[in-house]
């Protein structure tokens, strides 16, 4: 009997073909999974939790951390649904890589793919691993995002990393040199701004946000692009209501013109028949 069907011959004395450890969830590894049938990965991945076991959650980190990931997810979301480009961009989204234990960045994204809502990422169902990853440090553990994450996402294959080092206004890149590379290098940012790649955009931190920029001009918020639509409509609407009265003060004038005119006619013909009447006088006189 070969490997393969070894293998598949033993998951199918095993029940159930994998177990899920509720304080570790995992998906299964790549040859488990290769060996399991349609209905058995069905079920493992509606198995995965999609929310963290006590052993991978975090304490909250306030509103400086919830505002800078919902921010960018917002930013990013609407960009590449304006662009009509496919990329997902998520929140805190669990992730099984196989047989790898979970991670959850603070915003990911994933390129040329379906946008509809997910509950979790299971890389062997989905066929796509991350490409983009983004930490937001605040007060939470330095070494974990810019340290141990660096080595492990790098591991995963996520061609890039960025840290948004929100208490002390910084910002760190990182990507890997080729498809498959397991090592980052440091982006080396240009002007203040760092290079994705993956985005086709530039970062950089202006006051306390993270900004997007593609080419000179900045990526908007949806805030930013509904207030500059407000001003455009107040300027339009200032423009109409100026045309409006200048076309209402041409028609006074036009009307008090042709008033003139018809009174400088009437006239006109009065002293016509007046004359006229004294031409007569003086010829029969």
């Amino acid at each position: 009997m070969g490997g393969g069907a070894h293998l598949r011959y033993l998951l199918s004395m095993a029940a159930p073909a994998w177990a899920i450890d509720p304080d570790d969830p995992r998906a299964p590894p790549e040859e488990v999974w290769d060996a399991l049938s349609p209905a058995e990965r069905r079920r493992i991945v509606d198995s995965l939790p999609s929310d963290f076991p006590v052993s991978e959650a975090h304490p909250p980190e306030g509103d400086p951390h919830f505002n800078a990931k919902v921010g960018v997810r917002g930013v990013l979301g609407d960009h590449f649904a304006r662009m009509g480009r496919r990329v997902y961009v998520a929140c805190e989204l669990p992730v099984y890589y196989p047989g790898e234990r979970l991670l959850a960045p603070d915003v990911l994204a994933v390129l040329d793919v379906e946008t509809h809502e997910r509950s979790k990422w299971v890389v062997k169902d989905e066929g796509n691993g991350l490409d983009l990853a983004l930490e937001v440090l605040v007060s939470g553990r330095r070494r974990k995002d810019l340290e141990d994450n660096v080595e492990r996402y790098a591991g995963l294959g996520i061609a890039e990393y960025f840290v948004l080092d929100r208490g002390r206004l910084r910002l760190f890149g990182y990507r890997l040199p080729s498809p498959g590379a397991r090592a980052y290098q440091p982006i080396v940012p240009q002007g203040g701004r760092y290079a994705s790649r993956v985005l086709g955009l530039e970062l950089r931190i202006e006051g306390t946000k993270l900004r997007f920029y593609q080419g000179l001009s900045p990526v908007l918020e949806a805030s930013e692009i509904i207030a500059s639509l407000e001003r455009m409509m107040d300027d339009v609407e200032a423009r109409a209501r100026a045309a409006e009265e200048r076309a209402d003060e041409e028609a006074r004038l036009r009307e008090a013109a042709e008033r003139e005119r018809d009174e400088a006619r009437a006239e006109l013909a009065r002293l016509k028949a007046s004359l006229e009447k004294n031409r007569l006088t003086d010829t029969n006189g």
